[in-house]
């Protein structure tokens, strides 16, 4: 088994620390580097997340593992464990899990690579914490201590918490929020923009789809790759009468991007936004970018949430008119232990995510596993789940999905089934109708979401032959028009 440690240095201050400050630095960087591998992030949190520093994730997520990685592998750095897995398992065996629902505050990075501990006394000494004799003997001592260490870790301008936030607004923002309140069995397809600046291939892909689907989601830079931007691969969509579904990851874009990003996508009439961790930067090509990540998928969505609900930027301005969004996040059902992936599902849900857009499933019960996981923290009435679905043209794509791909888990019955089929694309269309079927019958199930997986032109035969589209279904139409500038001053 891999031992956690450090996958960078601790952390330097962006201002200089008076000369008081900078011996306790150096005493806080030797004892609690020695004990817990600091780095020195001067936003701390052990006391929540088991005594095992989250800063120890490349990432620097700060609420829960990002899917990608497992028990004894980070997708970051394969040959050490994933942190967030770690943290789990303790918080498990000391009773705490349930600590860890906490929506955790991105790094104020005003206070990166200064002391805790000063902060921690200062704040004790101004509540009377320091000589407790009074308060312990009217039992309010721990109850106090517990709410210092709120105060500190949830500034006013997070004030996170562990309780489910349910959107202000029962009125649908989206065509795709209003099917999934009727009840509708919804199909929604990936499309992968273009390498390039080229809006006719957007249109093909749009034209393809428009009719069969309810909407599309737009990837955000597949495979750590450039390519044209969701936004603008949403908007051609939505000219071509295909709702779309923006997608927004924490690996390219920071708190004041993704604010920005989504209040213009509103204005375009882009209301559905999902909203992703990403992929480590380091498994693209090259040159590799930056680590830490900015924001996790969690924290995406708390901050959209309280843009929609509460009208307020994160530093805590108004704003002019909040956008009406619908907000989505991602999960994993072939996680190893469903209890854990059904813990983080509700992290995300309790942040504000509607939807849950599941990672591609080629294994029926696995889903069933993992939504009766879901079921068991009362999480399937809160939420709508996509099961992703995608075809499997041949057996190299099978075992690239396996290998390169996490979370994807591509059972070998499979791979032998499509090894001996003289026609493995005719074999590959078949199992992914098997699995629409079964995964249609399964409680919980809203909707499906099919990737095309390097084999755009299936889609609209798998859609057919899995009776998912039928001709009296009407074109979804093109988002609403975006207003005028004279109808915009009234």
């Amino acid at each position: 088994m891999h031992h956690l440690r450090r996958f960078r240095s601790p952390f330097m201050p962006i201002s200089p620390p008076h000369s008081g400050e900078r011996l306790v630095i150096a005493l806080e960087k030797r004892i609690k580097g020695a004990l817990f591998k600091c780095s020195m992030c001067g936003n701390c949190l052990l006391q929540e997340t088991a005594f095992i520093c989250p800063m120890l994730c490349p990432k620097g997520l700060r609420n829960g593992p990002c899917g990608g990685g497992d028990a004894d592998r980070c997708c970051v750095e394969p040959t050490r464990p994933c942190v967030w897995h770690r943290i789990y398992e303790r918080a498990e065996r000391l009773g705490r899990l349930d600590r860890l629902l906490e929506v955790q505050a991105p790094l104020d990075w005003s206070r990166v690579g200064h002391e805790t501990w000063m902060s921690v006394c200062a704040t004790a000494r101004e509540r009377g914490l320091l000589f407790p004799f009074r308060a312990t003997r009217e039992g309010r001592w721990r109850e106090q201590v517990q709410r210092l260490f709120y105060d500190l870790r949830q500034p006013d301008w997070w004030q996170g918490d562990d309780r489910y936030h349910p959107s202000a607004s029962s009125e649908p923002a989206s065509r795709l929020q209003a099917a999934l309140q009727r009840d509708e069995f919804v199909v929604t397809a990936e499309v992968v923009p273009p390498a390039g600046a080229r809006a006719d291939k957007v249109r093909e892909q749009a034209l393809r789809l428009r009719g069969l689907i309810h909407a599309a989601n737009v990837t955000e830079n597949p495979m750590v790759t450039p390519r044209m931007s969701s936004l603008a691969c949403c908007l051609l969509l939505a000219r071509h009468g295909i709702e779309p579904v923006l997608q927004v990851t924490a690996r390219d874009y920071n708190r004041f991007a993704l604010q920005s990003e989504v209040l213009g996508a509103a204005t375009l009439g882009i209301r559905n936004v999902l909203c992703l961790t990403g992929d480590p930067p380091t498994a693209g090509l090259g040159p590799a970018g930056e680590l830490p990540f900015d924001l996790d998928a969690t924290q995406m969505l708390w901050i959209l949430r309280r843009l929609r609900d509460e009208g307020c930027f994160l530093d805590g301005r108004p704003v002019l008119e909040a956008p009406r969004l619908f907000l989505g996040a991602a999960g994993s059902p072939n996680e190893a232990d469903s209890a854990h992936e059904a813990l983080r599902m509700e992290k995300k849900i309790n942040a504000g995510a509607q939807f849950i857009q599941t990672q591609l499933v080629y294994d029926a019960t696995i889903l069933q596993r993992w939504l009766e996981a879901l079921d068991r923290r009362g999480l399937l009435g809160r939420v709508h789940i996509l099961a992703g679905i995608g075809p499997l043209r041949s057996v190299k794509t099978a075992r690239f999905l396996n290998e390169r791909i996490p979370g994807v888990v591509v059972p070998p019955r499979l791979i032998e089934r499509l090894e001996r089929s003289p026609a493995p694309e005719e074999t590959g269309l078949e199992i992914a109708l098997e699995l629409i079927e079964q995964v249609r019958a399964l409680p919980g199930v809203s909707g499906l979401h099919l990737m095309s997986v390097g084999w755009e032109s299936i889609l609209p035969r798998l859609l057919k032959q899995a009776r998912l589209s039928e001709e009296e279904n009407p074109v979804w139409p093109s988002c609403e028009p975006v207003p005028s500038w004279e109808s915009r001053g009234k």
